[in-house]
């Protein structure tokens, strides 16, 4: 439980509670209790086991990956049968005990003695009455049976809407899993229900508690554009911001300065959201609750309340707004040679959408540019300038760059998809980008510098075993990685595919093997950046570890003791909300996008779609849309009517056993699509032609009859494209079809 709860249940006074707190990080210490990552208070684990996070896989069966430390000699995960699983569900925080039976592989098999912490009791699925009693199918795959929520009716649910439940007795093999019915959202396919089954689904708080819109609005109130007192005065200096066109909140803006010796001064300009939001207050106490803002395709939920993070704090073009300001002093060639901070005041002079930036600087001097003043013009250009010099310098330094696009949709009023995109990135963006990053790290530093302990942003080294799976799958599709622990030849990997077809497909590789970036006070490093000191600190009107960097930063500035810093355990405590909270809000806006995807293709079955290869397994294809980027599953058993598909894992290729024809990663191919189940998240095709392979034989056999020498799967130019991998895999029935059955 909780540590407030916990003092509350032992009947810890007042007076007593700084002596109780101190107990509970002696007996942590001591390994006589844990402190889970949200924060509650476990027992120690017992003699003998092994505390890990299950991961359950199609069959039902489960893998657990082993939290730290782990057993001498135990470096793979842990199999346990799903007959040993109890009621664990995917990603429930366990106890295991190890077995000595083996798998075949020799893969240590275990059994789970306790389940710890559930990743979640909330679930959403599809209403439906049988027998006199409610019952709900869960979405996705990891509930194959339905859950019984009582009498029919509850909360006035219909067959087929979606409901919300509340799990009281989990699934398990031979038990049927019991559920609480606590909100009806709406019938299937209802404008906006989708949203809020996402939002329910991940446990994302939406609407703001009253005193919390009550604190931003006596913010508001209180606030005095003209009040500059202990702030620099920087009105009157030409700032500009650079953001999407559909950006709401303006975190951040940028001022650029030759000073003498031809050096550079670089102004990061950030809200001063601290200013608005004090420790401790109600607003402050919701922020942190929240972690992040949520950017799904129909909504943005803030991590603020509107009237600071889209009024107040927002550097809105010729608004007077308090900032926290870094300046940076470079030398002509992008040396940094000094950081200065200060709070500040600014009055952003014209604000940009990204796409209008990279025409005016690549416009000619003599051309007139509607809108924009020589000032801004000049400042733009330098900007650039500056920008491609730092990130020319960042990657000699090692720096890795993995461009992984975004799929972005178009959508009517009612929420439907009427097209799909993926997110371009050019040099207006990297100006930026690359500001950012030297505001962040030039933070880090400074308070590295004054041995001041703060929540940074870290990316530890690779597991060698990751790199060189890394090296074998890019190996089996015809490129070189040398030294698969050199990031130089790793950037190089990743230069040698752009533009190619596997581009896609070795990035998303490339990002399997690396571990994921989280917030911590530890001192690890930013592996992908090639930093030693790494913080987030320029957008605290989106993200809690940039505020919490912002007080930091305003207690240096004006040399304030009364908010230096958090405890270590605090910081770690914060470190774990953070980086879960972010994480939480990227796999929601992904699932909201893949529903939207799927209901646009559930009113397409029977239509022939143009397609790229994306993945080849042993059961199948996955293809990708190449009008709208979809992923969908090709079954190999309707891969071809004419010939029977093996799997090669050496070429990576389903082959025909009588035609010898392969099928590869970029092969171009026309599909149907012949299934959509939306509640389970699949999309199936049907493969109607494809032709790519046949073109690169056919040049292959030219090549060999004029006497040349063919070129290996190492020498040859690649000629695929793809992605990771979608989530669809062949269709099971629905719950209709499963009622129809029992009966």
């Amino acid at each position: 439980m909780k540590p407030k709860n916990l003092a509350k249940k032992l009947g810890v006074t007042k007076k007593k509670q700084a002596k109780f707190d101190a107990a509970l990080i002696e007996a942590e210490q001591a390994g006589e209790l844990r402190v889970a990552e949200s924060g509650r208070i476990q027992s120690k684990v017992p003699q003998g086991s092994h505390l890990g996070i299950v991961h359950r896989v199609k069959s039902g069966d489960a893998y657990i990956i082993l939290r730290e430390p782990k057993p001498l000699g135990l470096s793979e995960d842990v199999f346990v049968d799903k007959h040993d699983l109890k009621d664990a569900q995917n990603g429930d925080e366990v106890f295991i005990k190890l077995l000595q039976r083996r798998k075949s592989r020799g893969q240590r098999c275990g059994y789970v003695v306790e389940v710890v912490e559930r990743a979640t009791n909330v679930f959403v699925g599809t209403y439906f009455e049988e027998d006199e009693s409610g019952w709900v199918q869960i979405d996705g795959k990891e509930f194959p049976e339905p859950v019984w929520v009582g009498d029919p009716g509850a909360k006035g649910a219909q067959e087929e809407d979606k409901v919300v439940i509340e799990m009281l007795r989990f699934p398990a093999v031979g038990q049927i899993g019991e559920a609480v019915l606590t909100e009806v959202l709406g019938a299937r396919g209802t404008p906006g229900v989708d949203t809020q089954m996402i939002i329910h689904e991940f446990g994302i708080p939406d609407a703001f508690p009253q005193a919390v819109l009550d604190d931003a609005r006596l913010e508001a109130e209180n606030f005095d554009e003209n009040d500059l007192t202990d702030r620099e005065d920087l009105t009157g200096k030409t700032i500009v911001t650079i953001d999407p066109k559909t950006a709401r909140d303006f975190d951040d803006a940028i001022s650029l300065e030759r000073i003498e010796k031809g050096h550079w001064e670089l102004g990061v300009h950030i809200a001063d959201v601290s200013h608005f939001v004090q420790p401790g207050t109600e607003l402050d106490r919701e922020a942190e609750l929240r972690g992040t803002s949520v950017y799904l395709p129909t909504k943005v939920i803030p991590m603020l309340p509107e009237v600071i993070s889209n009024g107040l704090a927002s550097l809105q073009e010729g608004k007077v707004r308090f900032t926290m300001s870094a300046f940076i002093e470079y030398t002509a060639e992008g040396v940094p040679v000094s950081t200065r901070f200060s709070r500040s005041a600014i009055q952003v002079s014209q604000r940009f959408a990204y796409e209008e930036v990279m025409p005016i600087i690549e416009a000619d001097d003599a051309q007139q540019i509607e809108g924009v003043t020589p000032e801004i013009r000049k400042l733009l250009k330098e900007m650039h300038h500056l920008a491609m010099i730092l990130r020319k310098r960042r990657f000699a330094k090692g720096a890795l760059e993995l461009d992984m696009p975004e799929v972005r949709l178009s959508l009517n009023p009612d929420g439907e998809v009427t097209g799909a995109y993926e997110t371009e990135h050019d040099e207006s963006h990297q100006v930026i980008e690359e500001f950012m990053l030297a505001a962040n790290i030039a933070v880090a530093v400074k308070f590295k510098d004054e041995g001041i302990d703060f929540l940074r942003r870290v990316h530890a080294d690779p597991a060698e075993t990751k790199l060189k799976t890394l090296k074998q799958f890019v190996e089996a599709l015809g490129f070189e990685l040398e030294q698969y622990q050199s990031k130089k030849h790793l950037q190089g990997l990743l230069n040698q595919v752009r533009g190619t077809p596997q581009e896609r497909a070795v990035n998303y590789a490339f990002l399997r093997s690396l571990k994921q970036a989280e917030y911590s006070p530890i001192e690890m490093g930013h592996y992908a950046l090639a930093e030693d000191q790494y913080c987030h600190f320029t957008s605290p009107i989106r993200r809690y570890p940039d505020l919490h960097i912002h007080r930091l930063m305003a207690s240096l500035v004006c040399d304030n003791v009364t908010y230096r810093t958090l405890s270590a355990e605090d910081l770690i405590r914060l470190g774990h909300h953070c980086s879960n909270t972010a994480r939480r809000a990227e796999q929601a806006e992904r699932e909201l996008t893949k529903i939207k995807l799927l209901s646009h293709f559930a009113e397409r079955v029977g239509d022939q779609i143009e397609a790229v290869v994306t993945g080849v397994e042993r059961f199948g294809l996955f293809c990708r849309g190449l009008e709208i980027p979809v992923e969908g599953l090709v079954h190999i058993s309707v891969v071809s009517s004419e010939d029977y598909y093996e799997y090669d894992r050496e070429a990576m290729a389903l082959v025909g056993r009588r035609s010898g024809k392969m099928i590869r990663m970029g092969d171009r191919a026309t599909v149907e699509v012949v299934h959509v189940d939306v509640d389970r998240r699949e999309l199936n095709f049907k493969m109607i032609t494809h032709t790519e392979t046949e073109v690169r034989q056919a040049k292959k056999k030219a090549t060999k009859k004029k006497g040349q020498p063919p070129r290996n799967s190492k020498g040859g130019k690649p000629n695929s494209k793809s992605n990771k991998k979608a989530s669809a895999t062949k269709s099971k029935r629905k719950p209709n079809q499963r009622k129809r059955k029992r009966k």
